[in-house]
């Protein structure tokens, strides 16, 4: 999980008319002059169908009813009610388990014509050992797994936040090596690209690295292929803080001359006003923030809840496991702790 400062002719259409092949001289036929209130109907040139809007431009976010909030109880309405992103982790350990879950997880959104919001989270060595360590045992492993995403999200329109940390993580001393990270990255984000997902590389969020560096490390991790990237998974910065820094990332690619990327921001817990630095493991002052919208302003592409509120970051302030539905802490998200 976050943690410390660290892509007309129109074709007219001739039509020939038979000819007999030894027709008698033809008679001669007066001509017939219109009188003069006969309309004259013309044929209007056919025209182009016009684009299809892209469902996940109008269609609202998908609210899984069976996340732990939910079935917590309306002591948690706030929490259960909003649109949250499934994470997909080894626990889904085969390519088939994990296409399983995703396509069942994407046809119930399909199915109530909402988007699913997906985070895929198991790239060997994830979180350097960290709290949420853990990922697939080898890249050839991680490989034909993102295929088994790849194909469970086809048809299904969804977002997809793709290895939250990973990039932020590149060159810590503690984390595997940088350039086989940034292949795997790449590969995921080319793979779930063409299976129609919207695809987001996570980028971290601007209290750990410099846009600059994160936008050199984007370029290398494959966000030519993605959609764009995401920001604040998991952590509690203000959304102005994230957008200015994000769009200093987005200088930086176009700089490099990849233009129109998109980004989004994880709001789900941000709604302290003053932060913490360096304070990212189940803080006591942190609070829930504002409801999941997309809004697509210029490269914003919205607010998203990517972070399931309420799931604990680790074994730190009284927490459980990470990833464990914790109610204290759910609780003190909503000012009740």
């Amino acid at each position: 999980m976050s943690r410390r400062p660290l892509a007309a002719a129109c074709a007219a259409l001739a039509l020939l008319a038979g000819l007999g092949n030894a027709a008698p001289a033809p008679a001669v036929v007066p001509a017939v002059v219109p009188a003069a209130d006969s309309a004259v109907v013309r044929t209007p040139a056919a025209t182009a169908p016009a684009p299809a809007t892209d469902p996940r431009r109008t269609r609202p976010l998908y609210v899984d009813p069976t996340s732990a909030a939910k079935q917590a109880g309306r002591e948690f309405w706030r929490i259960g009610n909003r649109a949250q992103a499934m994470w997909l982790t080894e626990r889904f350990a085969t390519p088939t388990q994990v296409r399983q879950a995703t396509r069942a997880y994407t046809s119930k959104a399909v199915k109530a014509r909402r988007t699913a919001v997906l985070t895929v989270y198991g790239v060997p060595g994830r979180d350097c050992g960290g709290q949420s360590g853990g990922g697939l045992p080898t890249p050839t492993a991680y490989r034909a797994w993102v295929r088994g995403i790849a194909e469970g999200l086809k048809g299904t329109k969804p977002i997809v936040v793709v290895e939250p940390d990973a990039i932020a993580f590149m060159g810590d001393p503690s984390c595997a090596d940088a350039a086989q990270r940034q292949r795997l990255l790449s590969y995921a984000a080319q793979q779930l690209s063409r299976s129609g997902a919207w695809v987001y590389l996570d980028a971290g969020h601007s209290d750990w690295r410099s846009a600059a560096d994160t936008a050199t490390l984007l370029l290398r991790s494959g966000v030519r292929y993605a959609r764009g990237f995401s920001t604040n998974v998991s952590n509690y910065r203000l959304l102005a803080d994230e957008q200015a820094w994000a769009n200093e990332v987005l200088a930086g690619l176009r700089s490099s001359d990849v233009l129109g990327k998109k980004y989004v921001v994880d709001v789900s817990r941000n709604g302290y006003a003053q932060p913490v630095s360096g304070e990212w493991c189940n803080p006591g002052w942190a609070r829930l923030g504002p409801r999941p919208a997309l809004v697509f302003r210029g490269p914003y592409d919205g607010g998203l809840w990517i972070k399931r509120p309420g799931e604990s970051d680790g074994y730190c302030n009284g927490g459980p496991a990470a990833g464990a539905w914790w109610p204290e802490g759910a609780r003190r998200l909503l000012g009740k702790g």
